[in-house]
């Protein structure tokens, strides 16, 4: 064994490879501020709490309904919701790590 450093994980060679490619084009690293990270936590539980209570309203209609076609419309419904609240979501926490303090 000509070298003492562990082994690594498949997980961390695959972080390295990201890292060097990122490096590679020219994007930089930079950690997320204590004020990033407060303002990222509140829109992640913002939205969690309005994906629970899109959940607890479907559930809601899909028990008072039994008619397959009127079921499968509620469920294109829920699912287009349930898409753009993470959408949203996603966008905001991104707005948030590209400002710049």
């Amino acid at each position: 064994m000509a070298e003492d450093r562990p082994l690594k994980s498949a997980y961390e060679l695959a972080m390295e490879r990201l890292r060097r490619s990122d490096r590679e084009a020219g994007v930089e690293e930079r950690p997320l501020t204590d004020a990033q990270k407060a303002a990222i936590a509140e829109i992640r539980t913002f939205y969690e709490a309005k994906l629970a209570e899109q959940q607890v309203l479907h559930d809601s209609k899909m028990r008072k309904t039994f008619d397959p076609i009127e079921r499968e419309k509620l469920l294109d419904e829920y699912r287009r919701d349930r898409e753009r609240l993470e959408s949203e979501r996603e966008r905001k926490i991104q707005a948030v790590r590209a400002a710049r303090e």
